[in-house]
């Protein structure tokens, strides 16, 4: 608060409760003698609550202050888990070793916390047996039952059924 403060374009010093550096209460006092005890003590005065009758101003050290919170911030961002959709891609006449590796693929990401997009791709005239890609889409929902909830049950989306798993991996 470098300057007084304005109200209606008119500069005027009003009274301000003024909080120290430890959190201490150092009483009312106008505007303009709180910043000459800020510049005294090398502090910014920062208006905490500008609501309050009167104002509240605490001294602070605003730098360290905000470096902190950036530190604060940053310590809170790498404590979040990000979730991702990963996607399984399978096809109505896979084999069954083909069918193990992707279902361990998955099974793999569910551990990691990650939901996965089960999708059977159709070609030609396989579209015509969807009970095909639903009975390949819950024996992959059997495969992975430890790791998994069904989040959404297998639909047939033009020429893809599709299906969700969600992991129920709690951190």
């Amino acid at each position: 608060m470098s300057k007084d403060l304005r109200i209606n374009d008119e500069i005027r010093v009003r009274d301000v409760r003024l909080v120290g550096e430890e959190g201490e209460q150092l009483g009312i006092m106008t505007a303009r003698d709180a910043l000459n005890l800020a510049i005294e003590k090398s502090l910014d005065l920062v208006e905490i609550a500008p609501t309050a009758k009167p104002p509240v101003c605490k001294l602070m050290d605003y730098g360290k202050y905000k470096y902190e919170q950036a530190k604060r911030d940053k310590e809170a961002r790498k404590k979040q888990k990000s979730m991702e959709i990963k996607e399984v891609k399978l096809r109505p006449n896979i084999e069954d070793h083909d069918f193990e590796t992707k279902a361990r693929n998955a099974q793999r990401f569910l551990q990691d916390g990650d939901k996965v997009k089960v999708t059977i791709m159709f070609r030609g005239r396989e579209v015509t047996h969807p009970e095909l890609g639903r009975a390949l889409c819950i024996r992959l929902a059997e495969f992975c039952k430890a790791e998994c909830a069904v989040e959404r049950e297998p639909k047939l989306e033009g020429r893809n059924m599709i299906m969700i798993l969600a992991s129920t991996k709690h951190d």
